[in-house]
């Protein structure tokens, strides 16, 4: 099969990176890769290429045209005008696809002629904004994904990126969608304000095409995900020993969105594993670990979740045992990777783009190929083996427990022996939060939560019914003035804790 040939608009300083990101990310995606072949001028070569009827040349003979265009006009030909413009006005004479992305920088900031060539383009085209290369990336993706269907090259779309027929604006949940707006502006700086129109938001992540969501707007934003993707859930399971056997010591089945799911399993997985508390001899807040880092423990949890193979009926499967935990997912690495290339610093190559993007603008995710190796290195720094990852019918991901908590087994306290054993390590953990009288808000900050049912369910309302917190406006539980407080015994515990009292 002949493939597609991209030619991405010639040798601009502003954008030498972009370009060369956007040749190989193209290059290594298993479906663009398997379709195009992006050029770069540049990779021409030595000799005379500096000549306007060479580029212009390579512009007939490719079949889309990708042009960048930002804040400088760039080099200017006898004519006064630069090559990219050149190279845009031949794309449109001879009928070429033309994608044109544009930086999202203030008009006042652009070149006088830079913003006369956009006003230009805007006249025959729609172009879309970006604010880096991880962002471009997406876009392209979404492009060219578009382009492949609309020539019949696939019949369907890759699973994030398809039109899902049978849903609606109204099945997303609007409240969700703002909330992820204000979380990616504080994380990510996101251009986008929540006073934004739904549409508008969901045209910029690009999840919503001819006023028809995609499976990823769904996945994300769905009142009811799983009315659309059955096995859109996790299911978590903790065992006693170190094999897959009954009878369990815990087994639930989560569902939701994306962000819900994320939450959901690790607390899971870290409200069984042990928790190690400090003093507060050198800062305000209670210092304090878990056995595996939390960082790692996300990591493992938020890559099975926007890696798997959505089309498959299996679902993700966390499994806890006295000494590993195991993330299973239905996906498979990038064509011709191997599970050692993850242990390496290595490209980022998602396989559900459109759902990877807005995980990372929410923080959830890293774009850089560097979270796998951050694993690694946390879990080394924290006295552990490193993680495995391995490739099989579905792909795993094992983290390993301390060998001392191998040899105590899974429920024995060591680094808090004088807490009575029915307190949960989530209650443990609520506890060295408190601060005088707190919000519930105020708690979630400082335990770094975001699933307030889940935290109400097995932080707030366990507490209450140990009579280790108590509301200090107990006649209107729903006050929106409510806060919480230690009783004696919360205070009691809170001091053995911290190591205060023997």
């Amino acid at each position: 099969m002949k493939k597609i040939r991209i030619f991405i608009s010639s040798v601009q300083k502003e954008f030498a990176e972009h370009r060369k990101a956007l040749h190989d990310y193209i290059y290594a995606d298993p479906l663009l890769g398997k379709f195009f072949e992006p050029f770069l001028f540049e990779l021409l070569p030595a000799g005379d290429h500096q000549t306007a009827a060479i580029y212009l040349k390579e512009v007939e003979q490719s079949d889309i045209y990708l042009g960048l265009l930002g804040t400088e006009y760039g080099f200017e030909t006898s004519e006064g005008m630069s090559p990219t413009e050149l190279e845009f006005d031949h794309a449109t004479r001879h009928h070429k696809t033309r994608l044109v992305y544009l930086t999202n920088d203030e008009n006042e900031n652009r070149h006088p002629k830079e913003l006369t060539f956009i006003r230009k383009a805007e006249q025959s085209l729609i172009r879309r904004k970006f604010s880096g290369i991880d962002d471009l990336k997406v876009m392209v993706y979404a492009s060219l994904v578009h382009y492949l269907i609309e020539k019949g090259h696939i019949q369907t779309g890759p699973f994030d990126a398809s039109i899902s027929s049978n849903a609606k604006l109204d099945d997303l949940d609007e409240k969700t969608v703002r909330a992820f707006v204000r979380l990616a502006r504080k994380r990510r700086g996101f251009s986008l304000n929540e006073t934004e129109s739904i549409e508008n938001i969901l045209t910029h992540l690009n999840l919503i095409v001819d006023e028809q969501l995609t499976n990823a707007a769904l996945l994300l934003f769905a009142k009811d995900p799983q009315k659309f993707f059955i096995s859109s859930e996790i299911k978590c399971a903790s065992f006693p020993g170190t094999v897959v056997e009954k009878p369990m010591t815990s087994y639930k089945v989560y569902r939701g969105h994306v962000f819900e799911l994320v939450n959901q399993a690790v607390d899971f997985i870290l409200g069984k594993l042990d928790y190690s508390v400090g003093t507060r001899a050198e800062q305000v807040e209670i210092p304090g670990e878990y056995e595996i880092p939390k960082e790692v423990v996300a990591e493992a949890v938020v890559n099975a979740i926007a890696h798997r193979d959505y089309s498959s009926n299996g679902s993700v499967q966390v499994m806890f045992f006295r000494d590993r935990v195991e993330i299973w997912n239905p996906g498979t690495l990038p064509l011709g990777w191997t599970a050692e290339k993850l242990k390496q610093l290595h490209s980022s190559v998602p396989s559900n783009p459109l759902l990877a993007n807005p995980m990372y603008l929410a923080g959830y995710i890293e774009r850089l190929g560097t979270g796998t190796t951050d694993m690694i290195r946390k879990s080394v720094a924290a006295g552990l083996k490193e993680p495995d990852f391995i490739q099989t019918d579905e792909f795993r991901t094992i983290l390993y427990r301390p060998v001392a908590k191998a040899i105590e087994g899974p429920d024995t306290p060591h680094a808090t022996p004088h807490v009575t054993p029915h307190v949960t390590p989530h209650v443990k953990r609520l506890i060295l939060a408190f601060e005088g009288s707190m919000s519930r808000d105020e708690l979630m900050e400082r335990l770094q939560l975001r699933d307030r049912e889940y935290f109400r369910k097995s932080y707030i309302n366990e507490a209450l019914r140990l009579k280790l917190i108590e509301m200090t406006i107990p006649d209107k539980p729903r006050s929106i003035n409510q806060k919480y407080q230690l009783t004696s015994v919360g205070m009691s515990i809170q001091k053995v804790l911290i190591g205060e009292v023997e």
